[in-house]
């Protein structure tokens, strides 16, 4: 019977050791580096801001996406996207702890900067005003008083769009796509967006829009971080730098625009 027992505790110590090592081999393989204990950079952006970040065959890729994977790479830590999340949720969620950054093409204001801190601007646009081909009323921002004009739910151009038209006379969408697909079913006059998003919806859908007049604004994009975390901060300007240097930056702005898009 004792002889029994000692058996039964050493197959039972034997199993729990293959166990233990099977789980730190399987650590070990977790992020493909073999650094089990690498910190995740949760980031999040929208998912709906082709090409920033948009659904792929069941993926949200895109320009934004591979900023935040290289910079979560240069810092050291394991990139954790969550996507799609609503854009006018983003802050909020930020501010709340549930991400660590958001690389969701946030243009850098004085409103927002009461609420996160801001990396230094890592791409800059323009807001451009888009109407459907056929449209020859609209040449130019002085004809877009009293338009019904679609934007982007808390995006910089609604306030843009509302000192235009007027409130009532603003549409909000979720997607920048969907409102530009708008213009063609004649429910909008016009859409304010990023100059470099209606460009590419042009060019890749064939939507019957166009582009009037010149940029309404300069827009300088930042990366958030909450408010004070300046070690993170910090982390992310010194790889955006690096970026920059050793032409990483320009080798993904090429991979989804036909130029450098940081304009310096």
């Amino acid at each position: 019977m004792k002889r029994t027992w000692k058996l039964i505790f050493v197959a039972a110590l034997a199993a729990a050791t293959l166990a233990f090592v099977g789980c730190a081999d399987d650590a070990d393989d977790t992020n493909g580096t073999g650094d089990a204990t690498a910190e995740a950079f949760v980031f999040a952006n929208s998912g709906a801001y082709k090409p920033f970040s948009f659904d792929q065959g069941g993926e949200i890729v895109g320009f934004d996406v591979d900023i935040a994977n290289e910079i979560a790479d240069r810092i050291g830590r394991t990139p954790d996207m969550q996507s799609p999340i609503p854009f006018d949720t983003l802050i909020q969620g930020l501010r709340d702890g549930r991400y660590d950054a958001l690389v969701a093409s946030h243009g850098i204001t004085e409103e927002r900067k009461e609420q996160v801190d801001f990396s230094r601007p890592y791409y800059r646009s323009g807001a451009q005003t888009f109407v459907a081909e056929d449209n020859d009323t609209i040449t130019s921002a002085a004809d877009l008083e009293g338009a019904t004009i679609g934007v982007v739910k808390a995006s910089t151009y609604l306030a843009l769009a509302q000192d235009i038209t007027g409130d009532e006379n603003v549409v909000t969408y979720e997607s920048d796509v969907v409102a530009l697909q708008d213009l063609t079913t004649g429910r909008l006059d016009a859409v304010i967006t990023d100059k470099l998003v209606g460009f590419i919806a042009m060019d890749e859908s064939g939507l019957g829009i166009k582009a009037v007049g010149d940029v309404l604004e300069q827009d300088e994009m930042g990366i958030a971080v909450q408010k004070g975390d300046t070690e993170l901060l910090d982390a992310i300007n010194a790889a955006l730098e690096e970026m920059i240097a050793d032409g990483t930056y320009e080798e993904i702005s090429l991979r989804w625009f036909p130029e450098n898009i940081l304009g310096e």
